[in-house]
């Protein structure tokens, strides 16, 4: 399935979601949907835990 199709479907939802259960639902929808994306990109081996809790080093700060 391309990445199109994939937005398209997710669009969809949250439309749906916003439009039978208001703003909450819309909310919970794209939370949920965040955590299936980044649970997917772990299981494909795309990221790894430590991506998000390596401490950054003094020389990798932005200004």
């Amino acid at each position: 399935m391309s990445m199109a199709v994939v937005g398209m479907v997710a669009g969809m939802a949250l439309g749906f979601a916003g439009y039978f259960g208001g703003f909450g639902a819309f909310l919970l929808v794209a939370a949920l949907g965040a955590v299936g994306f980044v649970t997917g990109r772990f299981v494909e081996g795309d990221l790894e835990p430590g991506d998000f809790f390596r401490s950054r080093e003094r020389g990798d700060r932005r200004r």
